[in-house]
């Protein structure tokens, strides 16, 4: 819970000016395109972040790396809050989005540190709604105390609020999972405690320069990235789906605001069904998917499932997200009635949660030991993405229209939509060459061999 609270947290931070940057333009006089910055600067941060933070908690910790990165994330947020000019706003939300990509590497593999096979897909339902539920809840809450009056620097202090609120939990409530580090100080407590110094952890024992040290843990991610096809496709396709969620809050003001009229209060709420759709789909997968995987467990016992079984829910998805955007776009007309538009958010969101579970679940079985590393390159790429679409989302719905901006987008979702199918089928062949998947278990539940009568048990 305080793994996908965390994400939620930085996700949140990242969308939050949405429903205050008219406010923002009015203080600083700067321009419509300056002010989207304070959201792409944000996810920019994502880029950086996750190349310190994903292997730097396979060096020290997860403990020690959100409790570092929080402390500094959360005086960033006061920095926002009493910013008095334009360059001061967009540093400080850049480099708050530096330090709040520690999360989005490294709850999924605190995840993966805890749980089982079987047992991590529960959890992840409920971390895998965060990354998108943050920025779809982020405009509602900025929307509504833009109305209400209050003064735009209250939003970064209940930023400020809700990230404190987070690094005391952090400190309080959290051990550390990683299990190298664990024993390491097991084997630190052994030697205080006998006087022995026999004991030892082999992760005492590497002798790194301090070189070699930086390029590991700066170069983990993208060494990772470039040396597994199968990695390279899932962050192709997990980058366009995160781009598209953040080009949306370019792209819903002109259906909504311009084309139905609706209020900034109002116009936050347009994004509850994206967020509704994702509850669905956790509780779809919860009811119907994980009990499959339970029984997939038993059926290959006692090898592992393969990784494969994960990508079933991607293939439900993939037609739907693209159907979503067909839809948003060819109802966004200002006569035909704004709940047509808005209740496409609903497959989108749910399309959303299944794309991200799979591909998350699948990173994480795949890559188990170096999973952080793999997380934070799949986020560095992802972000990236995430921070470009919105800078070219307004100009391109305003020229193309809703319709054909949508379409185009579909059609990029249909193009893509095979990756999924793809790995199903051709994703065991791949990892046998893999270089960084711990694991290879077989395609298919083991026979059980005929029993000899002259063998004696």
């Amino acid at each position: 819970m305080l793994g996908g609270l965390l994400v939620l947290n930085a996700t949140f931070a990242s969308s939050a000016p949405e429903g205050i940057e008219e406010a923002m333009m009015a203080y600083f006089t700067f321009s419509e395109e300056v002010a989207v910055l304070t959201i792409s600067l944000f996810v920019a941060g994502y880029c950086v972040g996750p190349l310190v933070w994903g292997p730097l908690s396979e060096q020290v910790g997860r403990r020690n790396v959100f409790i570092l990165s929080f402390i500094v994330y959360t005086g960033f947020q006061v920095g926002c809050a009493l910013s008095r000019n334009t360059a001061s706003i967009l540093i400080f939300r850049f480099l708050g989005g530096t330090f709040a990509a520690a999360p989005l590497s490294n709850s999924g593999a605190l995840i993966g540190d805890i749980w089982d096979a079987g047992t991590r897909g529960k959890a992840l339902a409920f971390f895998t709604l965060a990354p998108f539920a943050g920025p779809t809840i982020g405009p509602i809450v900025s929307g509504f105390m833009a109305v209400s009056g209050v003064d735009w620097r209250w939003l970064f202090w209940v930023l400020t609020f809700f990230s404190g609120g987070c690094l005391t939990l952090v400190i309080f409530t959290l051990p550390e999972t990683f299990l190298p580090i664990i024993i390491v100080r097991k084997a630190q407590r052994l030697r205080k405690e006998t006087g022995d110094d026999r004991y030892w952890a082999p992760f005492e024992r590497k002798t790194d320069t301090i070189g070699r040290h930086l390029r590991r843990v700066l170069g983990r991610p993208f060494i990772v990235l470039a040396q597994e096809p199968m990695l390279i496709a899932i962050t192709l396709y997990m980058s366009f789906v995160y781009g598209c969620i953040y080009l949306l809050f370019e792209a819903y003001p002109i259906v909504f605001i311009d084309g139905h009229h609706l209020s900034l209060g109002l116009f936050g709420l347009t994004f509850l069904p994206i967020f509704l759709g994702g509850v669905g789909g956790v509780v779809s997968y919860l009811l119907i998917f994980n009990p499959r995987y339970v029984k997939a467990q038993k059926k290959y016992a006692p090898a592992g499932v393969p990784p494969e079984i994960r990508l079933e829910l991607a293939m439900v998805a993939a037609p739907m997200f693209a159907i979503s955007f067909f839809w948003f776009g060819w109802t966004s007309y200002p006569w035909i009635s704004l709940w047509a538009p808005l209740v496409a958010g609903f497959p989108l969101g749910w399309s959303i949660v299944y794309i991200f579970l799979a591909l998350f679940n699948y990173m994480i079985d795949a890559y188990l030991f170096v999973s952080a590393s793999a997380l934070a390159a799949n986020t560095v790429v992802r972000s990236c993405f995430g921070a470009g679409f919105p800078l070219f989302a307004g100009q391109m719905f305003e020229t193309l229209n809703p319709r054909w901006a949508s379409t185009l987008l579909g059609f990029i979702a249909i193009i893509l939509g095979p990756i999924p199918f793809v790995l199903y089928k051709f994703g065991p062949v791949i990892r046998l060459k893999s270089k960084h998947a711990p694991t290879k278990p077989p395609t298919a539940p083991p026979k059980e061999k005929p029993t000899d009568p002259s063998d004696n048990a």
